[in-house]
């Protein structure tokens, strides 16, 4: 990396390369099942670790609050928001069991969890999944190329063509963005 357009140019490939592609039925697939949970009122519980977490935190902001219209707030929580419960079990268990833990602990069938692992591996993503998948809950992946070992426990998979973590988590947000948008027109019953 040189320069910022040569930066620009290798992150806009990407999303050129996504867009050949074509994740539409995929995001079509996670907007219907996160729609539906939410519509019933069931939770969404969103995860992932270092900006993945963020990127969980974020998802979560843009649903409980508004994104781009005014409706009433969404069930989500970023299983990594709170700390206390973070730094308890990890301490006291491992960090490998922290989301599935709290997954356990809210998690219903018919709910959502969102893993976010730009990998695909990530040890309690992974677990949180397992955990969803014997609650009778849905799955959604959010990873990079392949989808690594998220991708068999996935219901739905949005894997980006990339196994290089700062493009990856650029067309991340690109993708959440979208998803946020398409959901909150789903539940507010608007076009945006």
């Amino acid at each position: 990396m040189s320069t910022l357009n040569s930066y620009l140019a290798e992150s806009a490939e990407l999303f050129r390369k996504t867009i050949e592609q074509d994740l539409s039925s995929v995001t079509d697939q996670a907007v219907d099942v996160l729609a539906k949970a939410l519509d019933r009122r069931l939770p969404v519980l969103v995860c992932g670790n270092g900006g993945s977490s963020s990127d969980a935190m974020h998802i979560a902001g843009e649903l409980v609050g508004r994104f781009l219209v005014e409706r009433r707030a969404l069930n989500v929580m970023a299983l990594s928001a709170n700390t206390s419960v973070l730094t308890a079990w990890s301490n006291d268990y491992d960090y490998n069991s922290v989301f599935s833990r709290q997954v356990e602990a809210h998690g219903q069938p018919g709910g959502v969890v969102w893993g976010i692992s730009t990998s695909g591996n990530s040890g309690n993503v992974i677990a949180a999944f397992e955990k969803a998948k014997a609650m009778s809950m849905t799955t959604i992946a959010l990873t990079g190329e392949g989808g690594g070992r998220m991708a068999a426990l996935s219901d739905v998979l949005l894997a980006v063509p990339s196994r290089v973590t700062p493009r990856i988590q650029e067309l991340h947000i690109a993708l959440y963005h979208f998803i946020c948008a398409k959901v909150e027109e789903a539940v507010a019953g608007k076009n945006l």
